[in-house]
């Protein structure tokens, strides 16, 4: 089935795939059992299969007809990098903010290492700032912005 590099790219597409399908389990079952989420604003990396699939459901609660477009990936020895788009309506509770039902389009860019062919650990940095942006209540007319 080809070259490591090769291999591990269809991985990921195949995870794609199975989160763009709200499978939560495939996606699961792709991961380490020790896998390792590295997020932006948190001291430390994540730990485990379940913290992965805690963040991957809140995304979905809050945005259920989320579309996933990968728009770059390549990989060398055991990484994939991703640039991916996401798309969605507002439709459910997300980082404490309710349904809004706006609908909202932000990027990431996705740094993956594959060991034993799964997913060991990513680096993540998704454009939270414009996500929040997007789903914040406007300030009311008059207010001063803050």
């Amino acid at each position: 089935m080809g070259t490591t590099t090769e291999r591990n790219l269809a991985l990921l597409h195949t995870a794609y795939r199975a989160l763009g399908s709200g499978d939560l389990d495939a996606c699961v079952d792709m991961l380490t059992e020790d896998f390792i989420a590295n997020v932006p604003g948190l001291p430390e990396p994540l730990h485990g299969r379940e913290i992965w699939r805690l963040g991957a459901q809140a995304m979905l609660d809050g945005f259920p007809d989320l579309q996933i477009k990968v728009e770059d990936m390549f990989g060398a020895d055991d990484r994939v990098a991703v640039r991916v788009r996401f798309s969605g309506t507002h439709r459910g509770e997300f980082q404490g903010i309710a349904a809004t039902d706006r609908p909202v389009h932000f990027r990431s860019i996705e740094v993956y290492r594959v060991e034993g062919g799964k997913i060991a650990e990513e680096w993540v940095a998704p454009d939270m700032i414009s996500l929040m942006q997007q789903i914040s209540p406007a300030p009311a007319a008059g207010a001063p912005a803050a």
